[in-house]
């Protein structure tokens, strides 16, 4: 949240939006919180936990909640497998907007909505300006500042900016990582999801009318065990309805609401054609099949598929386009997991982070370091390689079955500044990371992280008039820089730790699962939630 530390030391912010609302994968995108097993103690921002305790202090006074969940110190809201906090989009929102109303009144953030970037003016190695169009209107707004973030979800800035880039699966021969391709293949991006919020009642039909392209995809729809993926009672077992569920009626006075939401981004996962560097045309139609297959998604399981009663279909299933301020009940935007990354002062690299390549030497340390993060590798089916390819199932290639076990890591300055360019830093995503790293590079904390680093590094560079490249690689500058860090409550640090286990593992091989928070039902008694992993 590079605004809000920006604004707190003193600088004023101009935040552009593309939408109406502030985006990002817990509003915009609808993704809940993908967190690591501390996440409540250490690890993220302590503005990040802020946002997360708002959150919890929103429901308790506004949400009429039971005695026992409103007297919860750590109420695990939306009783999710995947985090301790998972809520609907808007009280995210509202959060986060009451976070910046304070420094909007003072006049040091002014936030701008419906912008999409489409120029950039350039004066050798410096940004001068960003111009900006308003989907509305057609408007065009340029904005001048000494230091521009590029916080879009694409690193839609890089390509205007003429700053050098990578997209896609880099060679072997170019980042030396194991699991990296023979040859560089800008095509193979990561799957997009368009995920969708719902509802279940038994005995209610809320069918949606046949997609149009559910001849493509009903074959996809499968799973070998359906007690994984169906509506089913609080019966313990790992279930993707309550994976990323946002509001569990257990927690709510009798009455109040007569059904969970969830939010469903599983076999959905639309790998047919990438969305960045590609003609606009492949880019609409691409972003129209993933609506698609996420509808059709939907309509196979209210028709075809089998119950655990031995019927078909759950006609119950309800889209909530209440929940994400839609028509249809998809999110506003689709789950974006890759981004164009920039060719950075230090990359990122597989044999940095992984346990499986490390073996038991722990993570690489880095001097520089600007923040911490916890996640596998998590590499999605891609694109592929060519137009009508086969798709490249990137967890096969990078990990076998599962993802790969990773090191607690730290994220280096270096990988946040640009090879050449002076002032425009990557503020998620699209740091100096590859197309492997990115997997564990890309969640809520660590994007989040990166954010609010970048906010305190230009408040830093501003009052003492240096530039980011001279706080690297000056001692004394670097380490006040991490102190003024340290105050924020940025942790750039980590515990002694061992690497976590995936997924795979807690369901299959659970004596030895190692990356579970703790037993749901000692936090929330009748919650349903055994072992809680997050990755």
């Amino acid at each position: 949240m590079e605004p809000l530390t920006a604004a707190r030391l003193g600088q004023k912010v101009v935040l552009t939006e593309e939408t109406w609302w502030l985006g990002g994968q817990l509003t915009t995108q609808a993704v809940p919180p993908d967190e690591h097993q501390w996440a409540e103690a250490f690890g993220p921002t302590r503005t990040y936990r802020q946002l997360k305790e708002g959150v919890r202090d929103y429901y308790r006074r506004y949400y009429p909640l039971t005695n026992t969940a409103r007297s919860a110190p750590d109420l695990r809201l939306g009783a999710s497998l995947v985090t301790r906090v998972a809520v609907e989009p808007l009280v995210w929102l509202a959060v986060i907007e009451a976070m910046l109303a304070p420094y909007r009144a003072a006049g040091r953030i002014t936030v701008q909505y419906n912008l999409k970037p489409v120029a950039i003016e350039t004066d050798g190695d410096v940004i001068r300006g960003v111009t900006l169009r308003d989907g509305e209107t057609g408007d065009t707004h340029t904005f001048t500042a000494p230091y521009i973030l590029d916080a879009t979800e694409t690193g839609e800035l890089l390509p205007l900016g003429n700053v050098e880039y990578v997209i896609g699966a880099e060679a072997k021969a170019d980042t030396g990582e194991p699991h990296a391709f023979e040859k560089a293949q800008p095509r193979v991006q990561q799957s997009i999801t368009h995920v969708m919020a719902l509802s279940h009642v038994d005995g209610e039909d809320h069918t949606i009318a046949r997609p149009a392209d559910y001849d493509r995809y009903h074959h996809r729809f499968k799973w070998p065990n359906e007690r994984y993926i169906f509506p089913d009672p609080e019966s313990g077992w790992f279930s993707l309805w309550k994976f990323r569920r946002v509001f569990y009626t257990g927690h709510f006075e009798p009455g109040f609401m007569g059904a969970d939401i969830t939010f469903w981004n599983s076999m959905n996962d639309y790998h047919e054609g990438p969305i960045i560097d590609v003609p606009e045309d492949e880019i609409a139609e691409n972003l129209r099949g993933a609506r698609q297959l996420s509808f059709s998604l939907l309509y196979w399981r209210q028709t075809e598929a089998p119950r655990l009663d031995g019927g078909i279909g759950y006609p119950g299933l309800r889209l909530r386009p209440d929940v994400t301020e839609t028509n249809d009940g998809l999110a506003i935007r689709p789950y974006i997991r890759e981004s164009r990354r920039i060719k950075a002062e230090y990359t990122v690299l597989e044999h940095h982070v992984s346990a499986e390549v490390r073996e038991n030497h722990g993570p690489e340390m880095w001097a520089d370091s600007v923040g911490t993060g916890r996640y596998s590798v998590d590499v999605h089916m891609s694109s592929p390689a060519t137009k009508g390819g086969e798709p490249v199932m990137q967890r096969s290639r990078v990990a076998g079955y599962g993802r790969p076990r990773v090191w607690p890591f730290q994220i280096p300055l270096g990988a946040l500044l640009p090879q050449r360019v002076e002032n425009l830093l990557p503020a998620c995503k699209n740091l100096g990371v590859t197309n492997i790293t990115n997997g564990c590079y890309r969640l809520h904390p660590v994007e989040w992280n990166i954010g609010e680093s970048l906010g305190a590094l230009v408040a830093y560079c501003l009052e003492h008039d240096v530039t980011p490249r001279q706080v690297r690689h000056t001692q004394e500058r670097l380490e006040e820089y991490q102190r003024l860090l340290a105050r924020q409550g940025i942790e750039t640090s980590w515990p002694d730790l061992q690497a976590g286990g995936s997924y795979n593992q807690r369901v299959n091989n659970r004596p030895h699962w190692t990356w579970g928070e703790t037993d749901g039902d000692a936090l929330f008694p009748g919650s349903g939630c055994d072992d809680v992993g997050a990755e």
